[in-house]
């Protein structure tokens, strides 16, 4: 018995080891919110970043939706990752992810989102889209639907239930996988307007020069909470700490370019329930809408 009894406190306790056993490689996941090429480029700035900072290889992938990410969240094959306020909301009630940092805007974790048409269209004002066919960044994206969708409440141009058609118009509604895939349906002439984050109209990151000076602001809203650096509950709580530590270095003068090129603003501490409380309505109402 006593054998036995020893078998399996050892199984055990290598199990336990194992498990907690810090990871031989972190996977760190992007959104694909921008230009494919751009995108490639800053994998392999990040990976050489975070690998030397942590003493361990990272490797770096581009899912092809936030959903993507929270899936691997939740099964383990990845441990970080950057998201949007409302992505990391629903990790934090699956219990498959922690919020590490925060990004830092004019001071302020928080920005606007936009909604942007061609310049020579007549629109002026959200109410002028209606019954127009229209894109969303994503299904998930906080400053290209859920605050977008949320503000469409607010004016009084939806009701609680509706859908986005009922504004929009049956047929007229497109969900894409990142801003740069919204904004190409408007550039195509397949959408009137696209939901977005001011960033992607108001800087360089995300369109090129000629892009831009095709299109306005028709309307913003918000405020929206800033994207989060996510870690997978699959880490431990010193993986965690190593991987904040290591982000947070990016704020040093001479990482800051990079910095921006990655994660759009500086990085800060924030506290989870103060960051991501602020949408919890909009997120409700972004719930109940027919995939």
């Amino acid at each position: 018995m006593n054998r036995i009894f020893t078998a399996a406190w050892l199984a055990i306790t290598l199990l336990l080891g194992a498990c907690s056993a810090p990871r031989e490689e972190i996977t760190f996941a992007l959104k694909p919110d921008k230009d494919p090429d751009k995108m490639l480029e800053e994998r392999g700035a990040l990976e050489a970043f975070l690998s030397e900072r942590l003493g361990r290889p990272v490797s770096v992938t581009i899912p092809t939706s936030g959903s993507v990410i929270l899936e691997g969240f939740a099964n383990g094959t990845i441990d970080a990752g950057y998201i949007s306020a409302t992505e990391m909301t629903y990790a934090r009630t699956d219990n498959s992810a922690s919020l590490l940092l925060a990004g830092e805007i004019d001071g302020n974790p928080h920005y606007k989102s936009y909604w942007v048409s061609l310049k020579e269209k007549p629109y002026n004002s959200v109410d002028d889209l209606r019954g127009k066919p229209i894109a969303f960044s994503s299904r998930t994206s906080t400053s290209g639907f859920i605050i977008p969708f949320w503000d469409l409440h607010e004016k009084g141009l939806l009701k609680k239930g509706d859908q986005p058609e009922d504004f929009f118009g049956k047929g007229n509604v497109w969900y894409g996988i990142g801003y740069v895939s919204a904004i190409e349906q408007v550039l195509a002439g397949d959408a009137e307007a696209a939901a977005v984050s001011y960033y992607v109209l108001d800087e360089d990151r995300h369109l090129t020069s000629d892009q831009k000076t095709k299109l306005k602001k028709v309307a913003e809203q918000g405020p929206v909470p800033t994207h989060v650096i996510a870690a997978s509950n699959h880490l431990t709580d010193q993986e965690k700490a190593e991987l904040r530590e290591a982000l947070l270095s990016f704020n040093a003068p001479e990482h800051t370019e990079l910095r921006d090129k990655l994660f759009t603003s500086k990085l800060i501490e924030v506290q989870p329930d103060e960051h991501l409380n602020s949408i919890s309505e909009a997120i409700e109402l972004a719930r109940n809408v027919a995939p």
